[in-house]
């Protein structure tokens, strides 16, 4: 599985990917909103993780540009 962590806190953004990738997961990091978009829109996740305080581009509004950009992610 194919994970996006987008964070700009690098202690939490290496915290969080340590844990995941010790669980077997792949994950790509993004230290904020604009470059989570970039990665997002050029390359497929199965699952995104975004802080809601990032710099460039917050959280919900990453998630609504990439709902909008790819419009048949599943929406939890």
């Amino acid at each position: 599985m194919n994970i996006l962590l987008v964070e700009d806190e690098p202690r939490i953004a290496n915290m969080i990917s340590k844990g995941l990738t010790e669980a077997g997961y792949a994950v790509s990091i993004a230290p904020d909103g604009n470059i989570g978009f970039q990665m997002a829109t050029r390359h497929t996740y199965d699952l995104y993780i975004f802080d809601i305080m990032l710099p460039g581009m917050n959280g919900l509004e990453l998630c609504r540009m990439i709902r909008n950009f790819n419009g048949n992610l599943k929406r939890f």
